[in-house]
Parts: C-alpha cells; sequence; structure tokens
C-alpha cells in the first residue's frame, strides 16, 4: 500500500461552511504544481497524466486543477524518489513546515481553504517552497 500525503477529501468534508468544493485543492495543489515545475513527479505519473502537466506547465490550468483531475489523492508513488523524499521533509503534516510557511505566506482568514486558485499565489507559495527547498539541498549535501 502506498503512502497517501493527503486527499482533498479529507479537507471538503469538514469544511466548517459552505465553500466550492475545488477550494480542497488548493493548498497541496500548489505544492504538486510546484512538484511538477522541478520535475519531481515519477514516469508513471508523468505518463498518466502528460496532458495535465504539460498544460500546467504552459500554464493552462492550474496545480490545484491538475490535482483535482488527477484523482485528488496525493500520494508517494506519483514522486520521483527526490520528490518524496523532500515532501517527507517539508509537507508532512505532523512534521514539516508547508502548512506553517502556508499560513504566513496568505493571510488565511477564516481559513486556510479561503486562499484563491490564482498564478499570482501560486507564484508567491512558490517563492517559500524553492527557499525551503534551498535550505533543504544544502542541508542534504
Amino acid at each position: 500500500m502506498t503512502t497517501i500525503y493527503d486527499k482533498a477529501k479529507y479537507h471538503y468534508e469538514n469544511f466548517e461552511e459552505d465553500l466550492p468544493q475545488k477550494q480542497a485543492y488548493v493548498h497541496t495543489g500548489f505544492f504538486i504544481g510546484w512538484l511538477i515545475e522541478k520535475d519531481m513527479v515519477s514516469e508513471d505519473f508523468q505518463k498518466s497524466f502528460e496532458n495535465l502537466i504539460a498544460d500546467f506547465k504552459l500554464r493552462k490550468i492550474t496545480g490545484p486543477e491538475v490535482y483535482e483531475k488527477s484523482g485528488g489523492v496525493f500520494a508517494k508513488d506519483m514522486l520521483n524518489e527526490e520528490g518524496n523524499q523532500f515532501t517527507m521533509f517539508y509537507f508532512d503534516f505532523e512534521t514539516g513546515e508547508y502548512r506553517y510557511h502556508y499560513l504566513e505566506a496568505f493571510d488565511c482568514e477564516p481559513s486556510v481553504y479561503h486562499v484563491e486558485d490564482t498564478w499570482e499565489n501560486y507564484d508567491h507559495i512558490k517563492e517559500w517552497i524553492d527557499n525551503e527547498y534551498e535550505y533543504w539541498c544544502e542541508k542534504n549535501e
């Protein structure tokens, strides 16, 4: 059984207010978009979602849209070795910093689910992820 990092349904099943279901894909989708941009997805994921990946890289669709259209499950088998190592370090809900950086990067009021799925927001959180990735690379040299 593969490791599951996140599922969108974990989030939309627990919305405290009436939000569109697509909001459950945003925070993890931004991270998945970054992984795609850095070519840290597995060969199987690349083959299975070649068109989605190409559209993302052309900015025709966003990371959250890729996440939604690829099934809404963020799992270990989607990533290559480097992608998994970094995800375990940074994205893990228990020990990683992504959630805290996301909350700091965006004024998440009233909740993390209110951040809009825009390229501007992706580019903003991308800077935070890039910085953490640089730190992680230096730490693991």
